[in-house]
């Protein structure tokens, strides 16, 4: 009889494992303009590679489908070649035995469909719609398209001011994006590949932080053009629109319904994630430009979109999702069932709450529930519960909001969905009724809850803030004529309202609630269209030269993290949470850049490019 070994790694298996997470790596940093064939010709290798070839789909079907797709990369293929794959396709997917093969050709059918354009092209014009133009990964990521490599070099030389100029010629908020950006720029960079993503908000934050962005100067303005535009809506989308307009030459006027700027980022970011005074920094400059703002002012009730119609040459409408999605469940009218948007307004108008001693339940799971549950902490709630009806992975909140709560003292309660809401004899809200889930099929990208067999709960509550999602209030502008879908302003790609000349619209009016990146790239949009259409064709140029690359060795080193104040500390208080990094940091940080705007991206397009 043999013995049994304890089972320990070998070289081979090691090896094995070190070769995988690198794979990872390069498809963790593929950046957008990759040829799509191409891309899925090489996953499609690596499946075959992996099968076992005991049956016939795997092993003779997804080498029939290699050779297809390597006709049609080489421009050899037909239409006759796309309808055979896609039929070759589903016949595996049909029949495989196992999860390798079927997965192999379910991911060829999501690819023909998702990058048909592309498959055609190569059919027909022998080559990839990108022309070969692979553009920087984490400035096609960037809404806005700021020159990511550009300003993280400017920084690491200790030239901020130069980075916050930079910044500003496709951002003028970089304040905003460097305290509370969503950061997508990071999700593809190359650094992936060694170790793992530049930490580019954190070089955005070192800039502002040294150079406070109200102290780095507005360009000059063209020369007055005599046209005037009226800008709805002082957010990010409308600020940013009016300061790229006004630079350009043109005589701007916002109009905005609340007592102060800002929108979302003044009436729906808590101070302690983003202090009022670092907003103020932004708005002083877009002021600076000459920008003209009429505070309180109500489109539909104080002026007709008519009047504005009849006295500016342009308008562009940029109001933002400002009220509140309703949980649709009985006993959501009882007192003490707040919206969060409402509730998150007061406090944007500083008006704080006082919760002492009450038990606050918060229902939702993104960005905005953690900021009404972590406010909540803030004003001394006895007990503050998240409620969620999927698990905590599937959240839409930022990985660091999540954690950022935990560590506070949320409770997050996955799995519940709201059944209803129970009150007293005067109407106080006493608890939410909630049904346990279980997690089931995949939908739309995520497991989709379904209800578990188990009894109904009840969470006590004295306060219970909805933060579900944002609605659109359009009817005044549906009323004078603007076209609407489900509350969502319909509008062409460039932002045009058919049918109206002369009037644009653009944010999450039109896209539905989204980040302040989106918003600012649509004003950014929105600027440049508007000036074609009164007949001018301005460039935001910026005359900052930016560093050579460095020739340092790219061997593997630790991401920079930003520090916060001890969570005990910080949740008594409104005040700023993040702290600074230091200048041997930032350094370091970027240090790590490959500059990707000089070395393999873009090569047959000769150089850098200036989206304006």
């Amino acid at each position: 009889m043999s013995r049994l070994t304890v089972a320990t790694p070998n070289k081979m298996s090691a090896t094995g494992e070190i070769l995988t997470q690198d794979f990872a790596q390069r498809i963790m940093a593929s950046p957008p303009g990759v040829c799509p064939v191409e891309l899925q010709l090489a996953s499609l290798q690596l499946c075959h590679a992996q099968t076992c070839g005991k049956c016939t789909p795997c092993r003779i079907g997804l080498g029939q489908l290699e050779e297809l797709l390597l006709e049609v990369r080489d421009g050899k293929g037909t239409m006759e070649t796309l309808k055979l794959i896609e039929k070759t396709a589903k016949n595996i997917e049909a029949s495989a035995d196992c999860a390798i093969g079927y997965q192999a050709a379910h991911l060829v059918l999501k690819g023909l469909d998702g990058f048909r354009e592309d498959y055609i092209s190569h059919v027909t014009g022998k080559g990839c719609i990108s022309n070969f133009e692979q553009p920087i990964p984490c400035v096609e990521l960037c809404p806005a398209h700021v020159d990511i490599p550009g300003y993280i070099a400017l920084a690491g030389e200790g030239r901020t001011a130069d980075a916050i100029r930079l910044i500003r010629k496709d951002n003028p908020f970089p304040t905003a994006c460097a305290l509370i950006c969503e950061h997508p720029c990071e999700t593809r960079c190359r650094r992936n590949m060694i170790d793992t993503s530049i930490n580019i908000r954190v070089m955005k934050k070192y800039a502002v932080d040294t150079t406070p962005a109200n102290t780095v100067p507005a360009p000059e303005n063209a020369a007055s053009t005599g046209k005037k535009v009226a800008v709805v809506g002082a957010g990010p989308s409308g600020l940013s629109a009016a300061y790229y307009l006004q630079l350009m030459g043109h005589e701007v006027t916002v109009f905005e319904e609340k007592k102060k700027m800002g929108g979302m980022l003044r009436y729906g970011i808590p101070n302690y994630r983003f202090p009022r005074e670092r907003l103020q920094e932004d708005i002083d400059i877009i002021l600076s430009t000459g920008v003209k703002v009429k505070m309180n002012t109500c489109i539909g009730k104080d002026l007709g979109m008519d009047d504005l119609e009849k006295e500016f040459d342009a308008i562009y409408v940029a109001i933002g999702a400002h009220t509140a999605k309703r949980l649709k469940i009985d006993g959501e009218n009882s007192n003490n069932v707040i919206s969060a948007v409402d509730w998150l307004r007061k406090i944007g108008d500083d008006e704080y709450p006082d919760f002492t001693g009450k038990k606050v339940v918060v229902v939702g799971g993104g960005n905005v529930a953690m900021d009404c549950a972590r406010t909540a902490i803030r004003a001394k709630a006895q007990k503050v519960s998240l409620v969620y009806r999927r698990r905590k992975e599937d959240m839409t909140a930022m990985a660091e909001e999540i954690e950022g709560a935990l560590s506070e003292g949320v409770e997050i309660l996955t799995l519940f969905a709201p059944l209803r809401i129970e009150a007293d004899e005067n109407g106080d809200v006493t608890g939410l009724v909630v049904q346990p889930q279980m997690i089931g099929p995949v939908s739309k990208g995520r497991p989709a809850p379904m209800k578990a067999n188990r009894p109904e709960e009840k969470i006590d509550a004295d306060v219970i803030l909805v933060a579900i999602g944002q609605d659109i209030v359009s009817e005044p502008f549906v009323n004078a004529g603007m076209p609407a879908k489900r509350k969502r302003f319909v509008a062409t790609p460039a932002l045009t309202v058919e049918e109206k000349p002369g009037l644009f619209v653009g944010g999450d009016c039109m896209t539905g609630p989204a980040s302040v990146i989106m918003a600012i790239s649509a004003g950014k949009v929105a600027a440049a269209n508007i000036d074609k259409y009164l007949g001018f064709q301005h460039e935001i140029k910026c005359d900052v030269e930016i560093p050579n690359p460095l020739l340092n060795n790219k061997e593997a080193c630790g991401r920079v993290i930003l520090s916060e104040r001890e969570a005990t500390e910080r949740k008594h208080d409104f005040e700023g949470i993040e702290n600074s990094i230091s200048e041997e940091e930032a350094c370091q940080e970027a240090s790590r850049c490959l500059r990707c705007d000089h070395f393999g991206c873009g090569v047959l397009r000769g150089g850098r490019v200036d989206r304006w």
